[in-house]
């Protein structure tokens, strides 16, 4: 089953190159997809597009076989946006963000059931939270918050989880225990697409990566060698900014490419 297609998706904010030029992607269920690319190369609109967030100038989307105008089962979608602070400044705790995520399952204004406080508990666990429940996540570190924000999307017992770059600028235990979470959700026949500009520990459960480059697909297929700095042993992936000479991702004929979305 296709859980994702856009078909010659074009995003064009002004007179200038579009930010997205005749795309075309499809996600099969079960598949867990990088969507790599540039500084400015289109990804995250790829995504916000693909989920309605971004308006297309031509072209379609359909999420689970239906056309976006016409998709109301967002709770089959969990989304964590890029970089969002987990506490937005409003003192709640870890399980209260969790609980958040829910709603989307819940009768409006009905009570939490034994069914939510249990996958509230589940998704908490999954991503090493289970001692901080109490904490208000503002003093949570950045990758503490970006742990709440997943678990927050895992508590909605989503089948597709899209995920815009989660681990940029996070700590390698962050890292490893968002590839441990997600491979778990994979393993129990969860759609994973992920956008970011270097996978790190979560490069082994990835099986096919979309390289995007001036708003174009470059590549489609096995996840692209590591170039430059970035293949050397023991790199940890953990910085958030690089020269362009130290990028990871190159298309086919291409130099090397600066990381940054």
């Amino acid at each position: 089953m296709t859980v994702l297609e856009v078909v010659d998706g074009v995003v064009a904010y002004g007179g200038g190159r579009p930010a997205l030029d005749r795309v075309t992607l499809r996600v099969r269920r079960g598949e867990t997809v990088a969507i790599l690319g540039a500084n400015g190369s289109g990804k995250s609109t790829l995504v916000r597009a693909a989920l309605g967030l971004v308006p297309l100038t031509s072209g379609r989307v359909e999420l689970f076989g239906s056309p976006l105008r016409r998709f109301r089962a967002w709770k089959q979608i969990g989304y964590v946006p890029q970089r969002l602070g987990a506490g937005s400044g409003v003192p709640a705790t870890v399980r209260e963000v969790v609980a958040s995520g829910r709603l989307a399952r819940r009768r409006l204004f009905g009570p939490q059931s034994a069914v939510d406080r249990r996958a509230v508990d589940a998704a908490i666990a999954a991503v090493g939270l289970s001692d901080r429940t109490g904490d208000a996540v503002h003093v949570l570190s950045g990758g503490q918050q970006q742990r709440t924000l997943i678990a927050r999307a895992l508590a909605a017992e989503p089948e597709l989880l899209v995920l815009d770059e989660p681990t940029a600028g996070v700590d390698a235990v962050s890292q490893r225990t968002f590839a441990d979470a997600l491979g778990r959700f994979a393993d129990d026949g969860g759609t994973v697409i992920l956008v970011a500009h270097e996978l790190g520990p979560l490069e082994p459960l990835v099986n096919r990566a979309v390289v995007l480059h001036h708003g174009e697909i470059a590549h489609d297929g096995a996840v692209p060698a590591p170039v430059g700095n970035h293949a050397r042993p023991g790199h940890e992936h953990v910085h958030p900014h690089a020269r362009a000479e130290e990028s990871r991702w190159s298309p086919p004929g291409e130099a090397t490419w600066s990381r940054e979305s």
